[in-house]
């Protein structure tokens, strides 16, 4: 170290002693100059690799948001396959919906169309009984319920008041019914009495309306065999005064409740084949009344 600082102070008396005093100040002021350039270049070149910092962290955080959006894009993209597949899922079940309504829609057209069908056919058939009967009159009612054929005939057009015995106007009107009957062999004919709610007085067999009811089946019953209809399709059965029409209130209404009903009972097939018959002849004539 005492070597090194013994040839500094050597050094600087050389120089010293080789260079005047004006050119060792020229040179002292250039290296001045030089130093002053080289700060200055530092200086910018500091202030340089701040604005690179910068930039580079900026290109970071840009790269950084390119990446969220490709990711966003993506996802967007995703997105847009799922709607279309929901909605072409969505398109695919509202058309199964709808083509489930037009046929619940088809379907009640149908029902209806049929509920209309077995109205006119009802009342053909109806129409048909009473023509067979051979008899309009508004104390015998005819009608078709569930497949039943109910004929109910007011009590005064068949007994005398309490009495079971038939009179000769019932023989007339009963033939009629037994002409229905004997047309339909494999139907049976159930008679029902129905009397009002008045007891039973005259005493003698009858105890009450029971038997009365009970009688005056068993007498239109025996009018019918009489007739020609088969025995074994006929019931007879007693109702009293317990299935009224209307209440007993009124002597008008106890002549209603106080009636004979007579059931013919078809079996389903057979009452399903009375309807297609009346149905083909009904289509038949609408047919023709289009030509």
């Amino acid at each position: 170290m005492k070597k090194i600082m013994l040839l500094s102070v050597f050094s600087l008396f050389i120089l010293s002693s080789c260079v005047s005093k004006k050119e060792y100040a020229a040179l002292e002021a250039k290296q001045k100059e030089t130093q002053d350039l080289l700060n200055t270049a530092t200086v910018k070149l500091n202030s340089c690799l701040s604005d690179y910092s910068a930039a580079n962290a900026r290109v970071q955080g840009l790269q950084e948001q390119l990446a969220d959006m490709r990711r966003t894009n993506q996802d967007l993209i995703d997105t847009k396959g799922n709607l279309t597949t929901l909605t072409q899922k969505g398109a695919e079940n509202l058309e199964k919906s709808l083509e489930s309504l037009k046929e619940k829609d088809l379907k009640i057209t149908r029902l209806q169309d049929a509920l209309t069908k077995k109205d006119s056919v009802t009342l053909a058939i109806v129409t048909s009984l009473k023509k067979d009967v051979g008899l309009s009159d508004p104390d015998i009612q005819i009608n078709v319920e569930k497949g039943v054929v109910y004929i109910s005939i007011a009590d005064k057009l068949l007994f005398q008041s309490g009495s079971y015995n038939v009179t000769s106007r019932a023989k007339e009107i009963l033939s009629k019914v037994a002409t229905v009957v004997n047309g339909k062999p494999d139907f049976e004919c159930m008679v029902e009495g129905h009397t009002d709610s008045v007891p039973y007085k005259k005493g003698g067999i009858l105890q009450d309306n029971w038997d009365l009811s009970v009688k005056r089946a068993t007498s239109i019953v025996r009018v019918l065999e009489d007739l020609g209809v088969n025995p074994k399709q006929l019931i007879a059965a007693g109702r009293s005064e317990y299935v009224p029409l209307v209440s007993n209130d009124t002597a008008e209404n106890r002549a209603t409740n106080r009636r004979t009903r007579i059931l013919v009972l078809p079996k389903i097939d057979q009452f399903y084949e009375m309807v297609e018959k009346e149905m083909k002849n009904m289509i038949a004539a609408d047919a023709q009344s289009k030509k």
